[in-house]
């Protein structure tokens, strides 16, 4: 497809008219109960206990993290300015590695589906995967293979109408 082709169907999807919803569609939504939106709950009421702890709480974050540098400062000024520093010495690899090789393999994907304490029904994604790393020295002949699992579990939610 190219642009024109592109551009041709939006005007075709432009033009098609979206079918009514079904009618039992319509009745469960009659009789679902109204939720207001958070922002909306949250501008009526009293604020939460988290927003009036924050209130309180914001500087606390930047004022550690400003003691962490004076402290910082503060010891590398307190060493006597006549003792000379060492500098740090680095020795160097005999050898140096060149060949490494990352991989990781999809084993097996599925879903599995929870319920929760209250009852809600919860999906998760599971992922089995096999990172692999391979560091070979070709000067000194040793290759070093490192095999390991990892399960991954994503919730996701289930929609309930």
């Amino acid at each position: 497809m190219n642009d024109r082709d592109i551009e041709r169907l939006e005007i075709e999807l432009g033009k098609l008219k979206p079918a009514p919803p079904p009618p039992e569609l319509i009745s469960r939504l009659a009789v679902a109960p109204s939720v207001k939106p958070r922002s909306q709950a949250a501008r009526s009421g009293s604020p939460s206990r988290a927003e009036v702890w924050w209130r309180w709480l914001w500087p606390v974050p930047a004022l550690t993290a400003a003691a962490a540098l004076l402290l910082l400062v503060a010891g590398r000024e307190s060493a006597p300015l006549g003792t000379p520093q060492r500098p740090a010495t680095v020795s160097a690899p005999v050898s140096r590695i060149k060949d490494i090789e990352f991989d990781r393999q999809l084993v097996a994907a599925f879903d599995a589906i929870a319920q929760m304490p209250n009852g809600q029904p919860v999906r998760f994604r599971c992922r089995e995967w096999t990172d692999d790393v391979i560091v070979r020295d070709p000067v000194q002949g040793i290759v070093i293979e490192r095999r390991t699992p990892r399960l991954e579990i994503v919730p996701v939610r289930v929609e309930t109408y």
